[in-house]
């Protein structure tokens, strides 16, 4: 499912686009509008499973478990697909750990994204060295003071 009618049909949710939709910073509203698509099964929405474990260790030291627990069970009730690791996953990410200064979540990400053909769609620096790899959506990075 690539495209359709010009658009991409699958993307990649970036731990930070999850993010930007729980603190709603800029940008919440195109990752709502993705989700909502997904719900009208306009398109398909893939999440590694790295980016539950980041939600969850970021959230447990912002806010604590609690809150850690909450949005992990909201993702899970999203209409997205988890992508589990996987051997051709594994190699894939693999690859781009050991050809790219990326963190291991990230390679992770990445790689579900180069594995589905997917829009990754995050905030995240690290990504802008993938860009010949894999397309992106990116997200407004947060304003500094």
């Amino acid at each position: 499912m690539k495209k359709k009618n010009g658009e991409d049909r699958t993307y990649v949710l970036d731990s930070s686009a999850f993010l930007t939709m729980f603190e709603d910073e800029d940008g919440a509203d195109v990752v709502q509008e993705l989700l909502e698509k997904a719900k009208r099964e306009e398109i398909i929405i893939f999440t590694s499973f790295a980016t539950f474990a980041e939600i969850f260790y970021v959230t447990f030291r912002e806010l604590g478990e609690k809150e850690a627990r909450n949005r992990v069970a909201l993702m899970n009730e999203l209409t997205i697909s988890r992508a589990e690791s996987t051997k051709e996953l594994g190699i894939i990410a693999g690859r781009l750990k050991a050809t790219k200064r990326i963190s291991f979540a990230d390679a992770w990400i990445a790689a579900t994204a180069v594995f589905y053909d997917a829009t990754l769609v995050h905030k995240d620096p690290e990504f802008q060295q993938l860009m010949d790899k894999i397309r992106v959506i990116e997200l407004p990075y947060k304003k500094t003071a």
